[in-house]
């Protein structure tokens, strides 16, 4: 599929090429706006551990916001949602440039606003996400994330750069009135190819808890996605160190002053748009596991040598390829993630991803810069390395792959619903009994595939589930698993794929000939 999807190929989509562009210039923006802030902290209190906070402000706000902004994303109108969180954010941003201007904007005034923006962007990164993949089609998709990757991280690289170029020669505040006008970009770019509306449903609408109640349970009980989660959090985790230290390397091990310091981080994003060029082909030729492993252990050189070198070169050239690592791991990640999703739940599942990546990096960036406080530097990027090299042993317990299209592609059910009377969608909980009458010589075999129900009936909505057999009548059995809701359970008929009608029809096979499954329904009453 990626083999053959080219550059070219995904471009010829106009609304891709749109929200492509814009996104640039909004990375580029938010690139800029990190690296003032970090370089203004560390230059006013010499604090790594203040320093790495910038990352933690940046990105903390993806772990407490970007699930539900996920939500949001599925449910609601995601032109809306985008435009309100741009408007937040460029206010923000011209909040700092008056303050800056005024030389009032102390380093507590700088995280808090710089959290704002944060928070921002995180309530948009899962609705942007989602619409841009519905600009390609399924087949185009992987390449239409790494291009996505090769923006972002092309702003990584220009970002600091212009930032760091823009401080010394006019000052901070001019480097966060650019960043004002990348939010108001962005805004006009939706305005220009805003997202498609949600198909129209005759389901009850889902609430934002247990939107996000649901979103939790797919990810912990589909096999594939919960790999993804964990293996991204592991790795953003380690990596946090040297990008939350890279502040304090670059003043305190290397001298370097607010120029140079906007290419040392630069570099890490030139690394990574090289990467972009090529991650596609790896992973077709060599395997995600490969593409993965040797990510890990390039992060973990790159973090060992800017530890140990005093010569700027040459952490340059690490840092790139941190860099390359980076962009063609979490590019992985991404994909395997994005692909697994079906429809009703895909921006949720790109925010649990955020949540894992950026989460993780947040939380590790604050951890890394305060044992770098009590252990030194040099002792806290070894260690930080050690940990990434040991990385690709989790794929021992939770391996890759991507998602195939029967998973994800929403059929509609077996059965029509047939009862009496209706209960409100509040009501509840609901228990669902499907009854089997079986041949005893498959019971067996009857069990191993009806088992394999277990995960989608979890996954879409059921909190219990459990198989029996009667014990009036040998041949039958019954499989009954409860639902919150009325609500929930029709939201959990609708959210069936392809892939899940293939496992019940296996277990269908094992009906005796002429029988078909029973299905009776009942709610709660005390």
């Amino acid at each position: 599929m990626t083999a053959t999807i080219s550059i070219r190929d995904t471009f010829a989509y106009p609304a891709f090429r749109g929200l492509w562009a814009g996104s640039m210039v909004y990375f580029i923006a938010n690139g800029m706006q990190v690296m003032a802030a970090s370089w203004l902290v560390v230059e006013r209190t010499g604090s790594g551990f203040l320093a790495a906070l910038v990352q933690t402000a940046v990105f903390l706000p993806m772990f407490l916001l970007a699930l539900p902004g996920g939500v949001l994303a599925d449910v609601t109108d995601r032109r809306r949602l985008l435009l309100i969180a741009l408007t937040v954010q460029a206010v923000a941003l011209a909040l700092l440039v008056l303050l800056q201007a005024f030389d009032v904007a102390g380093p507590a005034m700088l995280l808090l606003l710089t959290f704002v923006v944060g928070s921002c962007t995180a309530m948009l990164t899962p609705a942007w996400n989602s619409t841009v993949a519905d600009t390609v089609p399924r087949d185009s998709l992987p390449m239409a994330i790494t291009l996505m990757g090769i923006a972002y991280n092309t702003a990584r690289a220009l970002g600091p750069t212009l930032a760091g170029l823009l401080f010394a020669g006019a000052g901070a505040s001019w480097v966060f009135a650019a960043c004002a006008a990348g939010a108001l970009a962005m805004m006009q770019t939706i305005r220009r190819w805003p997202p498609p509306p949600h198909p129209p449903s005759r389901l009850p609408p889902e609430r934002l808890w247990r939107g996000m109640v649901s979103g939790l349970r797919f990810a912990w009980h589909s096999r594939i996605i919960l790999a993804q989660l964990v293996r991204t959090m592991a790795y953003g985790g380690a990596a946090a160190a040297l990008w939350g230290l890279l502040p304090a390397i670059g003043q305190q091990q290397l001298g370097l002053g607010a120029a140079a310091f906007g290419l040392l981080m630069g570099c890490l994003g030139a690394g990574a748009v090289a990467a972009g060029l090529f991650v596609n082909r790896w992973r077709v030729r060599y395997g995600l596991e490969a593409v993965i492993a040797v990510g890990c252990i390039v992060y973990a050189v790159a973090t060992a040598t800017a530890a140990l070198a005093t010569w700027a070169p040459l952490v340059y050239l690490a840092l790139a390829a941190s860099g390359a690592s980076w962009a063609s791991v979490m590019s992985t990640f991404n994909t395997a993630t994005q692909t697994s999703a079906p429809l009703w739940v895909r921006a949720r599942a790109v925010a649990m991803h955020t949540i894992c990546a950026l989460g993780a990096f947040a939380i590790g960036s604050a951890l890394w810069g305060a044992v770098s406080d009590a252990l030194g530097l040099q002792a806290t990027l070894l260690a930080a390395s050690v940990l990434m090299a040991a990385g690709p042993v989790l794929a021992r317990w939770f391996p890759l792959r991507m998602g195939d299209t029967r998973e994800v592609t929403q059929v509609p059910p077996w059965q029509d619903l047939i009862i009496a009377l209706e209960p409100a969608p509040s009501a509840g909980p609901v228990a669902v009994e499907v009854g089997y009458r079986i041949r005893p010589e498959d019971s067996a075999a009857f069990l191993e595939a009806v088992i394999a129900l277990r995960e989608p009936r979890k996954r879409d909505g059921a909190t219990l589930w459990r198989v029996y057999r009667d014990l009036g009548d040998p041949e039958r059995y019954v499989e009954r698993f409860i639902v919150s809701s009325w609500a929930d359970y029709l939201h959990q008929r609708a959210r069936a794929t392809l892939a899940d009608q293939e496992l019940e029809a296996h277990v269908r096979a094992f009906l005796r000939p002429g029988e078909k499954p029973t299905v009776q329904h009942y709610i709660a009453e005390r």
